[in-house]
């Protein structure tokens, strides 16, 4: 996945009559702790209401040659409305934290510069006006509030991010499913996605100029790291090592982020090849995001999830509900950033498939957010809930020969919902996992987008 940093403007507002040396201790303060966030920030300094807009006009010069996720606009006391909006609305687009700072204690009485005063007559304004905001306050005695405002900056990110983000598919519309599919104008305009599809043939006529020296490498990677849980041939190694390079000059051809493949209906029934170990090698040697089936919305999701967490995102799939949770697994891959311990594959086949790599390694467990993007009558929705991710039970899909995988998989509890609550709102058999509870990071990110989030 491409690391980039995360850049975030800071502006503190104060009134004129406020003792300077106040308002500056307060914009330190502040500044010092979203420092400890380990992301870049832009400060801007201090403004305040003076008549000529002198500070203003310095801290706008400033930010408005900045590329930044969001804006930080920290209110360290009372400030008339019209000085922020001076710095603000320039930069209208920029989704922003609008911060509250408060007030001290000295010698048994609080001490106040009316910080609220200042950010509750802003946050009508700045609603009024349009603008993407999260209003965000400090308690007097309280630590800052610094988990809620990276919650913000890091789906603003994830927003800008996706802007310039490219899925490539190769082929369409697998098992000619209905919600992998995608409408490719109102979601370039939503998120700024670019979806690039290929033919399976341009994979196939790449096979011819596959460097030997690349296929050593990745074969030499997969007998060091890999455990095997039955011999494997070479042949059936090097066939998935020479399509994974094959995709991989499509990928490094055109910038994509994310790769999904014509699986069920091309690679299994025209090649006769399952691509799980494909899909494994595309994810650690190019770090794109891998979802099979041409699942577009998957990967779209993906992004996202990945954009906020700085990880890689895998997906799984619906097989069971409990009353109390569900079972999840995945058919075919898991990726490295979700495997608990060593890599873990097993030479077999499924149904009348001839014979590859499956992936049956353990699984993660812990705390998780799982999302799902969904386009549904012209509307674009987010379905997210979070809960606890446990080792499963025992058990088996029915088709696979001797000896019959586990393949790797979790017994998810949610605790945002109810099984029951949650199965009225599912919208596909696919879901994508983050290690974490980033609920409020997914919230922010379709309020900013305009995504309902169900």
């Amino acid at each position: 996945m491409r690391t980039v940093e995360t850049r975030v403007g800071f502006v503190c507002f104060g009134e004129v009559n406020t003792p300077i040396d106040r308002l500056q201790k307060k914009h330190d303060a502040a500044l010092s702790g979203l420092k400890t966030l380990g992301v870049t920030i832009i400060d801007a300094g201090l403004v305040v209401d003076d008549p000529k807009y002198a500070t203003a006009k310095t801290a706008l010069a400033k930010l408005r040659k900045e590329d930044m996720d969001c804006l930080i606009v920290c209110v360290a006391g009372w400030v008339p409305t019209h000085a922020v909006v001076y710095v603000t609305d320039e930069l209208r687009h920029t989704p922003m934290v609008l911060w509250g700072l408060c007030g001290w204690y000295h010698k048994g009485r609080l001490v106040t510069t009316a910080d609220q005063a200042g950010a509750t007559a802003l946050r009508p304004v700045f609603e009024d006006m349009g603008y993407k905001f999260r209003y965000i306050y400090s308690i007097v005695g309280n630590d800052l509030p610094l988990g809620e405002i990276h919650a913000f900056i890091k789906a603003s990110h994830a927003v800008r991010q996706l802007r310039t983000a490219r899925i490539g598919t190769m082929g369409y519309r697998d098992m000619l499913l209905y919600g992998t599919q995608f409408e490719g104008v109102s979601l370039r305009k939503k998120l700024g996605i670019e979806v690039e599809p290929f033919e399976m043939l341009e994979m196939v006529q790449h096979l011819d100029h596959i460097d030997p020296k690349d296929v050593g490498i990745m074969l030499d990677y997969v007998k060091t790291n890999w455990n095997f849980e039955l011999p494997c041939d070479d042949e059936i190694l090097v066939k998935g090592i020479t399509y994974a390079l094959a995709i991989g000059k499509k990928i490094e051809e055109r910038g994509f982020d994310a790769i999904t493949l014509l699986d069920v209906d091309g690679m299994k029934k025209l090649l006769g090849f399952p691509p799980a170990m494909t899909f494994m090698l595309l994810d650690h040697f190019y770090g794109v995001q891998t979802i099979p089936e041409n699942d577009i919305l998957g990967a779209v999701t993906q992004l996202i999830s990945a954009n906020i967490t700085g990880t890689t995102a895998p997906y799984l799939e619906y097989y069971e509900f409990f009353e109390k949770s569900m079972l999840v697994g995945v058919p075919d891959f898991m990726v490295e950033d979700a495997t608990s311990g060593p890599i873990t594959v097993l030479p077999t086949a499924f149904g009348l498939l001839s014979k590859s790599l499956l992936n049956v390694s353990k699984v993660k467990t812990g705390e998780v957010t799982c999302s799902r993007l969904i386009y549904r009558n012209g509307a674009y929705l987010m379905h997210s809930y979070t809960g606890v991710a446990t080792t499963p039970p025992a058990w088996v899909e029915c088709g696979w020969e001797d000896p019959v995988p586990q393949l790797p998989s979790l017994e998810i509890f949610p605790h945002s919902c109810t099984v029951k609550e949650f199965s009225q709102l599912v919208s596909s058999q696919h879901v994508i996992v983050s290690y974490t509870d980033v609920s409020q990071s997914i919230s922010d990110f379709c309020y900013i987008t305009d995504v309902k989030l169900l």
